[in-house]
């Protein structure tokens, strides 16, 4: 049985809640793979509809010729008709010539299959965005390399690129095998434990696109969301430049005693913070939170009433999470909730 707030915390609770109710985000994020956002994901799409095209006319075409078969059948029986002596070679033609036909439309298939592949290979000309994303249970661990340490930028659940450039994802896996798909911008890969993938695509339109875990991974696996949000160029460098910044300092008394709620609880021995003490990698970085859209893997909206509700029973909102509940007092929650908020 999942552990509930106390009483008091649960009665301060009740007006965020109310106003913040706990249902995921839907509407505002696009997740359709027939609405293609990159050259990518639009190769696919044309290539499912060729394929349902095709198919759609093969099954008129045999249904046509089962009924016509049927309909010649019985007309023979009905009118006494002999078979014809040369059936049998009339027969054999049209098995042969559906056999070709058949062989022509696999040859065709794969023609178009093994072009888009060639779409779907990693550019090598190209200048490239170099992402890192790990798979977790239940949430994803995205990293910006870069060679100077300090300009090195970790997010999760999150993935900022620039539209018209390529974006190369390196993917693996922290535990279990987890499978990354963005149906908007091109297909699924697989990310496997101690195993290094790739995966790439080029967003053609700003806009957020929503992902999710594409193989089964245990008991949150339906709670595995990340969503990837597309950028103007200049609005990206923007991002990243702002995302290298460590957190920003408490500007008031009560965000300075929610950092310090922070830095004595049980908050810092799983999650990071730039420019605090707090620096475990066990769960999210948490230095820009208050900017991102969502929380516990897109579970949640990002706010203030959720992010209490997320803390303080997270066993209630994602059962199975590794995140253990937090017994707070009303003053220290309010404090860290400040804290938290502030981060952006």
């Amino acid at each position: 049985m999942p552990v509930r707030p106390c009483s008091g915390v649960r009665r301060m609770l009740t007006g965020a809640i109310a106003a913040a109710p706990l249902t995921a985000c839907r509407g505002a994020i696009d997740q359709s793979a027939l609405e293609p956002g990159s050259p990518q994901a639009a190769a696919v799409l044309d290539l499912w509809w060729f394929a349902l095209a095709v198919a759609a006319g093969v099954y008129a075409l045999t249904i046509g010729a089962l009924f016509w078969a049927l309909w010649r059948a019985r007309r023979r029986a009905r009118l006494g008709e002999a078979l014809p002596h040369d059936e049998m070679r009339k027969k054999s033609i049209a098995v042969i010539g559906a056999v070709v036909a058949t062989v022509v439309i696999l040859l065709v298939f794969f023609s178009y299959d093994v072009s888009v592949s060639r779409t779907l290979r990693v550019p090598a000309a190209e200048p490239h965005l170099l992402v890192r994303v790990t798979g977790r249970r239940w949430w994803w661990k995205v990293e910006y390399p870069d060679s100077n340490p300090s300009r090195w930028v970790t997010d999760a659940n999150e993935i900022h690129i620039p539209t018209g450039r390529p974006v190369l994802v390196e993917l693996t896996s922290n535990d279990v095998i987890h499978s990354l798909w963005i149906p908007n911008l091109g297909g699924k890969k697989d990310l496997i434990p101690k195993y290094k993938d790739t995966l790439w695509f080029a967003a053609n339109r700003p806009g957020v696109y929503r992902g999710q875990c594409a193989e089964f991974c245990g008991h949150q696996h339906a709670k595995m969301a990340l969503h990837v949000v597309a950028h103007e160029p200049a609005e990206f460098e923007q991002w990243l430049a702002h995302s290298r910044q460590p957190a920003p300092m408490p500007g008031d008394s009560l965000t300075l005693r929610g950092k310090e709620v922070f830095l004595s609880g049980p908050c810092v021995l799983c999650h990071a913070i730039q420019g605090t003490p707090a620096g475990s990698r066990a769960g999210p970085d948490l230095t820009h939170l208050a900017s991102r859209r969502t929380i516990a893997a897109g579970t949640l909206p990002n706010t203030k009433g959720n992010l209490a509700a997320w803390i303080t029973d997270p066993q209630g909102v994602k059962p199975g999470a590794n995140m253990p509940p937090n017994a707070l007092s009303p003053g220290d929650l309010e404090a860290l909730l400040a804290y938290l908020q502030s981060l952006r």
